[in-house]
């Protein structure tokens, strides 16, 4: 006997109201990317203009038609790609040395209220610290090669544990009673309720993260590398050569617009999953 046929209901087209909502939305969008691009030919033209105008010294201000000749320059040297891989892969070395130092103690504080209790003012005043006063200490300690990483995890590791023990202690409370009533112990709650339950903090603790530990990164250059864009800056200003000092920075925004694109995508893949 054949099964009876299921009625397919019709999936209703969208209202004319709806529709003109995602124009609208959508119109919005390429507004905002019109503006952003607007505002950089602007800067980059202002840039131009005024050194050569002598509204500003161009021998301190270089101009941007001057950054590719000395991009090639540096290119064909045969250093600069090793002076971007040297910042690049110190800066993602301390990105990943504070996140997980900094998780980790979120969740030891998270763990122990005593430890929070002993640890907050030190944690406190360690974040307020200027960072730059410990190159000398990671330069004897650490050498010249591993200096900058002890600055990137120090300028990032404080402001992370802070950020991800405040979204521990936001989860809502009744989550982990009803954990608790279902007999999860207390490495089950942090993993199963308190990790997953902070996923829009530990997202927002990446994005400073990653940022903080480039400046680290560069700190550290400037006072004890021999190579990486930190070096090329401040080896550029001491030979007053401009136009290095400025392609040095031009792609240290380049390098910072990539990561921040790197964590968009994985910060919407993310944000579906834990939807």
């Amino acid at each position: 006997m054949n099964a009876p046929a299921v009625a397919l209901r019709p999936v209703a087209a969208p209202s004319p109201q709806y529709q003109a909502y995602l124009r609208s939305s959508q119109r919005r969008k390429h507004h905002i990317r019109l503006a952003q691009l607007a505002l950089l030919v602007l800067f980059f033209a202002l840039w131009e203009i005024l050194p050569r105008m002598h509204v500003l010294n161009p021998l301190l201000t270089s101009y941007p038609s001057a950054l590719w000749p000395t991009f090639i320059e540096l290119w064909r040297n045969g250093n600069l790609f090793h002076h971007i891989l040297t910042t690049l892969s110190a800066t993602l070395v301390g990105f990943g040395l504070s996140m997980a130092l900094g998780i980790a103690c979120a969740a030891l504080l998270w763990w122990s209220d005593f430890a929070y209790k002993v640890l907050d003012p030190f944690l406190v005043v360690a974040n307020a610290m200027p960072k730059i006063a410990f190159v000398p200490i990671f330069y004897l300690w650490l050498g010249s090669d591993y200096a900058v990483y002890g600055m990137a995890v120090a300028i990032a590791v404080f402001v992370t544990i802070m950020v991800v023990y405040a979204g521990f202690r936001g989860i809502d409370a009744n989550k982990i009673k009803l954990a608790h009533t279902f007999g999860a112990s207390r490495w089950q709650i942090l993993t199963k309720v308190v990790l997953p339950g902070s996923v829009p903090t530990l997202i927002a603790a990446v994005k400073m993260n990653i940022g903080l530990a480039l400046v680290g990164v560069i700190v550290g250059e400037f006072q004890s590398a021999d190579s990486g864009l930190g070096f090329l800056i401040m080896n550029g200003s001491q030979i007053f050569k401009l136009n290095i000092v400025m392609t040095a920075i031009t792609l240290l925004a380049v390098i910072s617009s990539l990561m921040y694109l790197v964590i968009y995508r994985v910060e919407a893949a993310v944000m579906r999953r834990y939807a």
